[in-house]
């Protein structure tokens, strides 16, 4: 089943290509789509389309925490580290896709 959700993260740019980097060239298996936008009102969005929640759980436990967490520790220290922001679930009816 299909999982896709917003989130909305208090970085910029800058920061998310560290993350990118950090994470790898590979894509995530499951991974359909994956687009971070610029909000006005400063920070990202993510829009991401997965083939199942577990694919995702799956990334984030594997690369995306193990990259984040030491990032915002040296930023927050290690006892302070906010938690993740809430990601708003959100139904697919079409994606399209090569």
């Amino acid at each position: 089943m299909t999982y896709a959700f917003i989130q909305d993260v208090p970085i910029d740019a800058a920061t998310y290509e560290q993350i990118i980097k950090e994470i790898g060239p590979d894509l995530p298996p499951g991974l359909v789509s994956h687009l971070a936008l610029v909000r006005p009102e400063g920070g990202l969005r993510y829009v991401d389309v997965w083939e199942s929640e577990a694919d995702f759980e799956r990334f984030a436990e594997d690369r995306l925490h193990p990259v984040i967490h030491p990032m915002l520790a040296s930023v927050f220290g290690e006892d302070n580290v906010p938690d993740e922001p809430a990601r708003d679930e959100i139904d697919v009816v079409h994606v399209w896709h090569p």
